[in-house]
């Protein structure tokens, strides 16, 4: 399945979480996801993203482990559909988002639980989702660095062509 559809499925499955097991499934599979992109885009991404997004996939396998849940244990994420990674600007842009919302509903978890395991298990979720969205930033800001330097190496070349063409080539000596 492709990356960008990946994290719509699972931005709905997170809106759609009843409760803390769903929350907790949810923060999971985020990073699970957040993981395999990272990978992708390390193995076969842009040159200029391929430093951060070897961070991102370290993050998301570092934080997928701690959660008590049965996918987790599983190992049943939905990121093992990941097929295709066509745009890798939209992908982590949608990544972004996702994940400040697992951040934000693991921070109502964690200030609703009683249980000390839980709460610590969120604070380091939350830290995982907050680390990979740094590094998501990151790849982002690269990307817009990247085009601003090719839109002007473009733009000196319009100018040293002049308003008819290239000025000093070959005909310009006739």
């Amino acid at each position: 399945m492709e990356a960008e559809r990946l994290v719509g499925v699972g931005r709905r499955a997170l809106a759609q979480s009843r409760g803390t097991p769903d929350i907790i499934a949810e923060a999971w599979q985020a990073q699970a996801l957040a993981q395999a992109i990272g990978s992708r885009l390390a193995a076969e991404g842009p040159k200029e993203l391929r430093g951060e997004a070897r961070g991102l996939s370290e993050i998301g396998g570092r934080s997928g482990g701690p959660l008590d849940h049965p996918a987790a244990r599983a190992q049943v994420a939905r990121a093992a559909q990941l097929s295709e990674l066509a745009e890798p600007r939209a992908t982590l842009t949608g990544l972004g988002a996702l994940l400040g919302e697992v951040g934000m509903a693991l921070v109502g978890v964690a200030c609703e639980t009683d249980e000390q395991a839980l709460y610590w298990q969120c604070m380091e979720a939350i830290d995982a989702a907050d680390e990979s969205m740094d590094r998501v930033h990151g790849m982002l800001r690269r990307l817009d660095e990247h085009e601003r330097e090719r839109q002007q190496d473009l733009e000196r070349g319009r100018e040293r062509d002049g308003p008819y063409g290239v000025v000093g080539g070959p005909a310009a000596s006739v």
